[in-house]
């Protein structure tokens, strides 16, 4: 019983920092569930994440799917829960204090520094994670040609995952 009351804490403690998602908070995640608590490998948080990324829904089904993992559907309730309860009453009242602001310039200001902040924490998680998962020459440079081609083109992120996962079912990577 004392892994689920910790579960969900901890998922509910991130929950106050998750702007810009789950995705925002991968590499506190995959340090919480992988080095410190042991309650999945590296492989595993990787398989659950594809998983999280492949399905359609919220981004959090990672959480729930280490819930599950952990204990069952009881564990993958709790988690989807204690990720998703702190920062829905948090927004909530953000918004309502938002709409309640007379000056636009004020609004516009809260708003854009919200942005900038869950820009910032996804950008910094996809660096962490690349540096954690990365093992080679060839996938930084996967990593990096990744970056430069989403960046400069306008090619459909699919079209670099197929890629990926070919350069992968090869062996290259």
């Amino acid at each position: 019983m004392s892994i689920l009351l910790s579960l969900f804490l901890k998922l509910s403690a991130f929950s106050l920092v998750a702007f810009g998602g789950v995705n925002a908070l991968l590499p506190v995640l995959f340090n919480l569930a992988v080095n410190q608590e042991h309650w999945i490998d590296v492989q595993t948080f990787s398989d659950y994440f594809a998983i999280a990324q492949a399905a359609p829904g919220p981004n959090f089904m990672t959480v729930t799917l280490i819930g599950w993992h952990i204990y069952g559907v009881i564990g993958a309730l709790l988690a989807t829960v204690a990720i998703a309860w702190p920062s829905s009453i948090l927004i909530y009242f953000l918004q309502r204090f938002i709409r309640g602001m007379k000056n636009p310039l004020r609004k516009k200001t809260i708003q854009y520094a919200a942005a900038a902040l869950a820009i910032g924490l996804v950008l910094s998680s996809a660096w962490e994670i690349a540096l954690q998962i990365n093992h080679s020459l060839a996938a930084y440079l996967l990593t990096i040609a990744t970056i430069a081609i989403t960046f400069f083109t306008r090619w459909h992120p699919l079209y670099l995952i197929a890629i990926g996962g070919a350069l992968g079912v090869l062996g290259l990577i």
